[in-house]
């Protein structure tokens, strides 16, 4: 202990740099420990959909839900989320994949439902750009 004070006191800003990279690190960790909600691929997803029945949900608005979704998904505006949560208590025990159109909204829509007592939530990591990227079949209307 007493050489780290040593070295912070001879190399104030190295000290500083690393406490601040271990401070951000140590969020980084917590975050992701305390999300609860796993970022899969389009190709673990289409496992998880096809293997284990899992429920996907897309959160974009309709508009662009028509123009071409995953096939069987369920619409549910990422706005009108937490006004569903009582629809979707059905698939509380179930595997869910919530689907936005880049990846960033499904994360706090997983977070959410995990508050709320969902076992096992999931987010597709790049969204349906993502899906669509890797040449995945897409349902329009």
């Amino acid at each position: 202990m007493q050489q780290l004070l040593e070295f912070y006191g001879n190399h104030p800003i190295l000290g500083t740099a690393w406490l601040a990279f271990a401070a951000l690190l140590l969020i980084s960790l917590i975050r992701t420990a305390t999300s609860g909600s796993k970022a899969l691929s389009p190709l673990m997803a289409t496992h998880m959909i096809n293997k284990e029945n899992a429920q996907v949900i897309d959160l974009r608005a309709i508009a662009d839900f028509n123009k071409g979704h995953i096939p069987g998904s369920q619409n549910i505006p990422f706005t009108k989320l937490k006004d569903s949560i009582k629809d979707l208590e059905k698939f509380k025990q179930s595997p869910m994949i919530m689907v936005c159109n880049t990846g960033m909204q499904a994360g706090t829509a997983a977070m959410t439902l995990r508050k709320e007592g969902f076992e096992q939530v999931h987010k597709l990591q790049g969204g349906i750009q993502s899906w669509t990227g890797e040449n995945l079949p897409t349902a329009k209307g």
